[in-house]
């Protein structure tokens, strides 16, 4: 029994790190729309996100740019040699971005950022099949960042600053895949942990060897998310000297990886301008998760990962209409860092195919609208994660996973 609630503790803090189940990238709605690139492309204020360095590039003095957007996503689960079935019933998620900088000088810039990139919510039938994993998670995540960008030459800038994180997680699970009280209700427990905050950072430069090419690079630092003193509370428990779960609290640290983005972008002629970026998640920090519990009765754990190294490859196209609008399309495939037997039922994602597509409406020299979707496609996959417990034997949960997320957003681009 123990050995279960210690995996379920350590699903939960692993959904910290994949954003509730999938991972999409939504720091920006121009970004976005042009397959999420943006390391390499001077357009707004939401080069704070996708490269600070190229914040002094921008041409008014005050830029600002912020959006919303809303997630839709649905995972389907199915074991056909048991003949069962589960859909995810999740709320929608609205990540959202805030940006602004401000020129000091022809050759020094300075910047705000908040933005949600792990944020969302995931929900499974009640007493599902694989209700002893999960049942439940919501996260709500925001970075924070201060930012300079400084000009060395007329086309080389570098740039970059601090970053704080704060955020809460609450995750619901069966104790097991058939305890319940003497009414009949399933056995579980709720694990909740507020006010988890954290440091980083992130780097970046941008180079215009020509006034057509424009190459960039960012680096954003490993972040170790740590929470103390999380609470774990166990509803319907039978009363039983079998059964001694009582509430406790728990500490447990996360590395959020470290990622490096380098890209290009080149302006084809006046109105078609093309972008790539390639994204690098080193996820190989993820080799185990320890936890420990404030409770003696309960013993630590030290739970294998294993996770891989990852990688992103970003297509964006931008053609500009006319002076009131700019349309955008673009396409990103996404490879998942979760080894054969790890997967589990609150992280349901295998590579993807990500399209995406939006336009920007001028509404006067100083306002414009951005639009952007973005519809992401998993590969289907048939895995099992083989780490759960009963009676010393470890018992695989396996089955088919059908995934897909469909994303809408709406953003305002303000220069002065």
């Amino acid at each position: 029994m123990k050995r279960l609630l210690l995996l379920g503790l350590v699903l939960m803090a692993t959904a910290i790190t994949y954003a509730g189940g999938y991972r999409v990238s939504l720091q920006g709605q121009r970004g976005l729309a042009m397959g999420h690139t943006g390391v390499a492309v001077v357009n707004n204020a939401e080069l704070a996100f996708f490269n600070p360095g190229g914040l002094v590039f921008l041409e008014n003095k005050i830029n600002a740019a912020v959006g919303v957007s809303a997630v839709f996503s649905d995972v389907v689960w199915q074991n056909d040699e048991f003949g069962e079935m589960a859909r995810t019933d999740s709320p929608v998620g609205t990540p959202f971005y805030a940006y602004f900088s401000y020129k000091l000088s022809d050759k020094f810039s300075v910047g705000l950022a908040a933005y949600t990139p792990y944020g969302s919510s995931v929900e499974w039938e009640k007493d599902w099949a694989g209700s002893h994993l999960v049942n439940d998670i919501e996260l709500a995540a925001i970075y924070v960042q201060a930012l300079a960008s400084y000009k060395i030459t007329d086309n080389l800038a570098v740039g970059g600053g601090p970053i704080y994180v704060s955020g809460s997680v609450n995750f619901n699970r069966n104790l097991n895949r058939t305890l319940t009280d003497l009414d009949g209700n399933r056995s579980n427990v709720t694990v909740d942990a507020s006010g988890v905050s954290a440091w980083g950072w992130s780097a970046g430069a941008m180079w215009k060897p020509m006034d057509s090419l424009t190459i960039g690079v960012n680096y954003r630092s490993e972040i170790l998310v740590k929470a103390e003193d999380g609470d774990a509370n166990f509803n319907n428990i039978p009363n039983s000297p079998l059964t001694p779960f009582e509430n406790t609290t728990f500490d447990a640290t996360l590395p959020l990886p470290a990622e490096l983005t380098i890209g290009a972008s080149y302006q084809l002629n006046e109105k078609w301008l093309f972008a790539f970026d390639y994204n690098r998640t080193f996820w190989d920090v993820y080799e185990s998760l320890d936890v420990d519990f404030a409770n003696p009765n309960i013993p630590d754990s030290n739970n294998p990962r294993q996770y891989e190294d990852s990688s992103i490859y970003r297509f964006g196209l931008q053609y500009t209409a006319n002076e009131t609008f700019t349309l955008r399309a673009g396409y990103y495939f996404d490879e998942s860092p979760v080894q054969s037997g790890y997967f589990a039922p609150e992280t349901p994602r295998n590579d993807s195919n990500n399209f995406t597509g939006g336009l920007t409406v001028n509404v006067s020299d100083r306002v414009a609208i951005d639009a952007a979707f973005l519809y992401s496609r998993f590969k289907e996959i048939d895995e099992s994660y083989n780490f759960y417990q009963e009676n010393g034997q470890n018992v695989p949960f396996e089955g088919t996973y059908k995934s897909s997320a469909f994303t809408p957003g709406l953003g305002v681009t303000i220069k002065i």
